[in-house]
């Protein structure tokens, strides 16, 4: 198995595949762990993936916050005009929701709003970033999973660099189409990283160099379903948890 090269860098990244399922609770409580211990706030902040003109995504996710005392505080629309405070204010957050959505649209939005490369530093700096469905597809190096779920092949995307935080990229939502599974698999042959596919129950935690596993996601690499103890990852390790 090849050995998938990425810098050494602090990180605190939560990924769900989505929020709406009753086993998510474990990622949730990792996420409370980790603002406890970097005793940062309970303050989060969210970016749309796209027009949210009746925030009804913003409401549903500051509910689902606040059961574990958790504030989501601000709503940052990348479609508008933000002023220097606005920005400070968002990376002034304890912690930062990428919202799901339409991946490609949400990219795009990120990258002409200026805020794609301001987004990474957050995140490299040790701050916690949040991502859901379309939100954690955005923190590997492509969005090309997202292919899938807009009729093409991982492939066929070509302009698809996103954050780059993770040295593997994400697929959430997997039990839903029987063709996501061998659509990943064809695309394992040609990436040099290898694919983390989640149901909605499963999630990952990345804090530093540990990628902790949680629920049953599957490990794509060459073609093959592998475990994690066969991917390396260097610089990086894999738990189960």
């Amino acid at each position: 198995m090849p050995v998938h090269r990425h810098r050494e860098v602090m990180l605190n990244l939560i990924l769900y595949s989505d929020q709406i399922h009753p086993d998510c609770s474990a990622i949730d409580l990792r996420l409370v762990e980790l603002l406890r211990e970097r005793d940062a706030g309970n303050r989060i902040a969210y970016i749309a993936s796209g027009p949210e003109p009746d925030r009804s995504f913003y409401l549903a996710a500051r509910s689902y916050y606040g059961r574990y005392g958790l504030d989501l505080a601000l709503f940052f629309d990348l479609d508008r005009p933000q002023s220097e405070d606005d920005i400070a204010a968002l990376f002034a957050c304890a912690a930062i929701h990428l919202s799901g959505g339409h991946t490609g649209s949400f990219l795009e939005r990120l990258k002409c709003s200026g805020m794609l490369a301001p987004l990474r530093d957050f995140a490299l700096s040790g701050s916690v970033l949040i991502g859901v469905s379309a939100g954690s597809i955005l923190m590997g190096p492509t969005i090309a999973t997202d292919a899938p779920f807009i009729g093409l092949k991982p492939e066929e995307i070509t302009d698809g660099d996103a954050l780059d935080l993770l040295p593997f990229e994400f697929f959430p939502h997997l039990s839903d189409e029987e063709s996501y599974l061998p659509a990943l698999m064809r695309y394992s042959t040609q990436t040099t990283s290898p694919i983390l596919a989640c149901n909605d129950s499963d999630g990952v935690v990345v804090t530093g160099s540990r990628i902790e596993c949680l629920g049953n996601p599957v490990w794509l690499s060459g073609g093959a379903v592998t475990t994690p103890y066969e991917i390396e990852l260097d610089g990086f390790s894999i738990v189960q948890m």
